[in-house]
């Protein structure tokens, strides 16, 4: 069988805000992918969820199915949320994903460990096959490339590093108690920018306490962990708040704010920080979809660094695409001299069963006939092997699907086309078996 079509759809902040991108996400990109995985004809999968993103890619045997798929995966927002795309379209999304060009902040580094992540959930979900393997692996090889060869991810590198910027603007920092909610990824990011900034005071609150601690102690700042039950109480010392624990409810309401902080930013999907926050008088409150407005200016600030990335995407697409056809290429290629090898052995157990009833061959014969089998059979398909080739590179896959149809590799389970005698070609071409491959294999001249 071919390793089918890669599909894919997202709903990211270009497209949808955080509560449409909220309701897409899953408890787990694992659990995504192993429901993608039961549908009929889906082989392969892989799903990616930050906070702002929701994306999944099937390989399945045919578009359709793998559309039908992914529809069930974005189900519960609009359609004018969702972007789908075809084979060579999610292939270049996924290395402009891995490279920071889909990110908020242009050129962001965290993006390629999430990256790294769905990956392995979606390996210890059994969805990567030789398709997704191939792809993801190439994407975050290139996104490895961007870092290391442009100045893509100068600057800020972040959304926590963008959220403390912000902060910045609003407030002098030397002077500022933070509180930064969640010691994940995000919230030891954050951590890290404020201490870099010269922050007063920080106090890290996390539902593990020893989590918010550890963070803390890496810090050069005077730092402090505490647990989500304290909330109520750093809440009121901090002068900022940047937020970003992942949990499916908001954490901090009007009632929980008091009349602590005078900026709030909510990094968290779902939201951390629920909306009536923002109508407090005193209180900015800054999103995802607010934070995407203010960080225009560091994408201005790469744009040479992002055509450079751009440049590299190209060519390196073209090497993944190549390599595809390649392989389904040799995928029939394979098939067709597998049978032929199957055919010709057969044909010389024959030979030889007849020769032994007049004497036999002597080895140096056998050899010899064997040779010419072998020549015969390699001289016959040199020609198709050619023409599958130019097909593959062509994307004429109904060649490439005809071939491999004739030169199953199971042939001795299945019944053969045109009801020829198992590991015969039929009498005559099958219907569809494009002329090219016909007169080379039919032509008797």
């Amino acid at each position: 069988m071919n390793a089918g079509v890669l599909s894919g759809v997202r709903v990211t902040h270009e497209s949808a805000g955080v509560d449409e991108i909220g309701a897409v996400c899953t408890e787990s990109e694992a659990e995504a992918v192993a429901a993608l995985l039961e549908h009929e004809g889906v082989t392969e999968a892989i799903v990616l969820q930050t906070c702002n993103r929701a994306e999944a890619y099937v390989v399945a045997e045919t578009a359709a199915a793998g559309r039908e798929a992914l529809s069930t995966y974005v189900a519960a927002v609009d359609r004018e949320a969702r972007v789908w795309s075809g084979h060579e379209e999610s292939l270049e999304h996924l290395l402009r994903v891995a490279c920071g060009l889909e990110s908020i902040v242009l050129g962001e580094d965290q993006v390629l460990g999430q990256l790294r992540e769905a990956y392995e959930a979606a390996h210890g979900a059994d969805g990567i096959g030789v398709v997704l393997d191939d792809a993801v692996l190439k994407a975050i090889h290139v996104g490895e490339r961007a870092r290391t060869e442009t100045a893509i991810n100068e600057g800020i590198v972040s959304l926590g590093s963008a959220a403390v910027s912000v902060v910045g603007e609003e407030r002098a920092l030397p002077e500022t108690t933070a509180l930064v909610v969640g010691a994940g990824e995000m919230g030891r990011l954050a951590a890290r920018a404020f201490a870099s900034n010269g922050v007063d005071r920080l106090i890290v609150a996390n539902r593990t306490v020893s989590h918010a601690e550890h963070v803390a102690s890496e810090l050069r700042i005077p730092a402090e962990g505490v647990g989500l039950d304290a909330l109520s109480a750093v809440v009121n010392e901090a002068d900022a708040i940047v937020t970003a624990t992942g949990g499916p409810e908001p954490i901090i309401d009007g009632e929980t704010i008091g009349d602590g902080p005078s900026v709030v930013v909510d990094l968290a999907q779902p939201r951390d920080v629920d909306p009536s926050v923002g109508e407090r008088e005193g209180i900015t409150v800054y999103d995802l979809d607010s934070l995407q407005r203010i960080t225009a200016g560091t994408r201005a600030e790469r744009a040479a660094a992002a055509e450079e990335v751009e440049a590299m995407i190209e060519t390196e697409l073209d090497r993944l695409l190549r390599g595809f056809k390649a392989k389904r290429a040799d995928e029939a290629i394979g098939a067709m001299y597998e049978n032929a090898e199957r055919m010709k052995r057969r044909e010389l157990a024959t030979a030889a069963a007849a020769l032994e009833a007049h004497g036999g061959l002597t080895e140096k014969q056998h050899e010899a006939v064997e040779a010419l089998a072998s020549a015969l059979v390699n001289q016959l398909l040199a020609a198709p092997t050619k023409s599958l080739r130019e097909a593959a590179a062509e994307d004429d896959w109904t060649t490439i699907h005809t071939a491999l149809e004739l030169f199953d590799p199971e042939f001795d389970e299945a019944p053969p086309l045109g009801g020829g005698a198992r590991g015969e070609l039929p009498e005559s071409p099958p219907d569809g078996l494009p002329e090219r491959i016909a007169a080379q294999l039919y032509d008797d001249d």
